[in-house]
């Protein structure tokens, strides 16, 4: 099975960067459609980036211009950098991913434990 391990999270000041990172084993980035997912507690979990082709991402409004998505195929690893970021990015991040494609539904079949970020106005 694939297994996703997220690293990175952490505390930032409104307007700071992280850089989030998911380690992936049991098979290639390559052959799955992958993405980003934050959650609230006691909300829904939310899509932030998408992997729909190589080369190809979607991003959601929210994020689009301050977050990027990005993956290493050789060490089977992506990445979300998030700049400029805001107290309203504050939630536990995900990695996610799934031989189908799930768009912005939370349904992926495989998912990391998640990291969490704090981001402080």
């Amino acid at each position: 099975p694939v297994t996703m391990v997220e690293s990175g999270g952490g505390s930032v000041q409104s307007g700071g960067s992280l850089n989030l990172s998911c380690r992936v084993s049991g098979g290639s980035i390559m052959s799955y459609f992958v993405a980003w997912f934050r959650q609230v507690e006691g909300k829904e979990r939310e899509g932030v980036a998408i992997r729909i082709s190589n080369g190809i991402v979607i991003y959601a409004e929210s994020v689009q211009g301050r977050f990027t998505f990005t993956q290493d195929v050789a060490k089977n690893r992506l990445y979300l950098q998030m700049n400029s970021l805001k107290p309203e990015d504050t939630a536990t991040y995900y990695c996610a991913a799934d031989r189908a494609y799930d768009g912005w539904s939370p349904n992926y079949r495989f998912w990391g434990q998640g990291t969490r970020v704090v981001v402080s106005s």
